[in-house]
């Protein structure tokens, strides 16, 4: 299997721990380690008191499987697996699934995984555009056209990185049922759950919503613990996890014993946990709206209705890649320039779930006004 190199990846290895301010990250704020641990009950803190490092289930935990279950009615523990991050879920999947003379349909922009990953497996991958013009709204029209007879898996991310789009709910049942009229499997990326900025446009998962729906989670986005590695698929289809388990066993065969009882421990205290990301991203999106409209003649973007990531593009024509390089070389601020997403045109990621976001935002503008005259 060949695949081409992670552009997003090798981009963040460069810039991630070498530019002061980071303003195109897609996670929530990481938690200290003494905060978390502060959220643990009377169990979770005698589990990690008693820890002992070595192998554990090669499911998951049974505990923290239960709690990732709770997440998803009508789903019970063994529906779920726990992979080593959202990456890993994301490549067993795709391997497990797909082969030579299938076909993929992924929303695009997106992840590069969701569709190269695809790619790899030598299925053809047709990919969805998100149409900016109508808000980043997924059309239907388009998802009916792009479901031919030798598709056999249909790639959804929402709420969606880097646009932080959401469909209504009657967009989202027209989707699904647009996918069992053609009878294809659903992967859907929903790592950004729980992160909707009005609660009410909340989608049900598709694991609850479609019997061949499987939904992708992770304790990196929402739940604001990149570094625990903790994320899992969650399916109705046992046949299915099991392929999915036996290919796990080549990758990381199970996860870490402390990234797993600390994920226990985020999972039980959940409420508190995503109102801090909830908060601290509110808090952000209220210093954004005024900069964009401040900046309107120069930058456009469409306002995210959920997660913690937006797409605007710049208005003159710029190189998008060299002021991109340009900013972070005078101002220190780092931004995604869209290309890196394989996206035409001056689009870049701003991510904005990071406390330092203001003295990012104040680095920019004073680039912006040097370049743009202001």
């Amino acid at each position: 299997m060949s695949l081409p190199d992670f552009k997003l990846e090798r981009f963040f290895a460069r810039w991630e721990f070498a530019a002061p301010h980071l303003l195109c990250t897609s996670d929530v704020e990481g938690y200290a380690l003494p905060d978390l641990l502060a959220l643990a009950d009377e169990e979770t803190r005698a589990l990690w008191e008693g820890l002992r490092l070595g192998y554990t289930e090669a499911a998951g935990h049974p505990l923290l499987r239960a709690e990732i279950a709770a997440l998803y009615p009508g789903v019970s523990p063994d529906e779920v697996l726990v992979f080593a991050g959202a990456e890993e879920a994301i490549y067993v999947f795709m391997r497990a699934v797909l082969g030579s003379g299938d076909r993929a349909v992924v929303t695009w922009p997106g992840y590069q995984s969701l569709h190269e990953v695809a790619r790899g497996t030598g299925a053809e991958v047709d990919l969805l555009p998100l149409d900016e013009e109508n808000g980043w709204a997924l059309d239907l029209d388009r998802v009916r056209a792009a479901l031919r007879p030798e598709t056999r898996l249909l790639v959804l991310n929402f709420p969606h990185n880097p646009t932080g789009a959401l469909p209504s709910r009657d967009t989202w049942s027209g989707v699904l049922e647009l996918a069992a009229e053609a009878g294809v499997t659903v992967f859907s990326d929903e790592v950004y759950r729980f992160l909707e900025h009005d609660p009410a446009g909340r989608l049900p998962p598709a694991v609850e919503t479609y019997e061949r729906g499987v939904s992708l989670g992770v304790m990196s986005k929402s739940f604001a613990l990149a570094g625990l590695r903790i994320g899992w698929l969650v399916s109705h289809d046992r046949e299915l996890l099991a392929r999915l388990a036996s290919y796990k066993d080549y990758t990381s065969i199970c996860s870490s014993a402390p990234s797993e009882i600390l994920a226990l421990v985020a999972l039980r205290a959940r409420e508190q946990v995503l109102e801090r990301s909830l908060r601290i991203v509110r808090e952000n999106l209220a210093l954004l709206h005024p900069f964009f409209a401040r900046w309107e003649e120069v930058l456009h973007w469409v306002p995210p209705r959920a997660g913690s990531t937006a797409f605007p593009h710049f208005v003159p024509p710029v190189d998008v890649d060299a002021l991109s390089r340009e900013l972070v070389e005078r101002e220190g601020v780092l931004i995604l320039p869209g290309t890196l997403l394989d996206y035409p045109g001056s689009h870049f990621r701003i991510g904005y779930g990071r406390t330092g976001l203001p003295a990012a935002l104040e680095g920019f503008e004073r680039y912006l006004a040097r370049r743009f005259g202001r």
